[in-house]
């Protein structure tokens, strides 16, 4: 019995560096074509700016409905640029938000009003903010049409000043 279980934790320990090989890799991502990205992309933006426009009638603080309608007119402005540069590599926006972003990411927040939309939102804008940067780098450089991949590294610093608004707002305790 005792030379059963000394087995099996050999073995489970062997296994280790595969499962966390295999773990890493899920969580690095999977490479996107340059299609989801644009899809990816172009969902991101009209979120963006739908709950930018949201926060002007739910939030309470000032600071959240000036920092909200920023993301608004900058996700809609991106998407003109994410447009033309899809365009250019042959590539089509999406054009209305998707069941899953609306269930997921706009339905929560029509339900919350005040403070705790301004907590959700913050939150929300960090996490989001934080894994679009890290797709966004990606394809910057793994982008297969050169048009992406600019449109990719020419997003980033506006996304990080996002990023930034947001956990200055956390910070500040809006």
């Amino acid at each position: 019995m005792k030379r059963m279980i000394a087995g099996v934790c050999c073995l489970a320990l062997c296994c280790l560096p595969l499962m966390a090989q295999k773990h890493s890799a899920k969580m690095a991502g999977a490479a996107m074509t340059d299609q989801q990205f644009v899809d990816f992309a172009g969902q991101t933006d009209m979120v963006e700016a739908n709950l930018g426009q949201l926060a002007q009638t739910n939030a309470s603080s000032q600071d959240v409905k000036d920092y909200a309608q920023g993301l608004a007119t900058d996700h809609t402005q991106d998407m003109g640029n994410l447009a033309t540069a899809a365009q250019q590599a042959g590539l089509t926006v999406p054009t209305a938000i998707d069941t899953k972003n609306n269930d997921t990411m706009i339905g929560p927040f029509q339900k919350l009003k005040g403070k705790a939309f301004d907590r959700k939102y913050i939150q929300e804008m960090i996490a989001g903010h934080t894994k679009a940067i890290a797709i966004y780098k990606k394809e910057a450089t793994d982008a297969t049409n050169d048009a992406i991949k600019t449109y990719a590294q020419n997003a980033i610093p506006v996304l990080q000043k996002h990023l930034d608004g947001a956990k200055a707002l956390l910070k500040g305790g809006k």
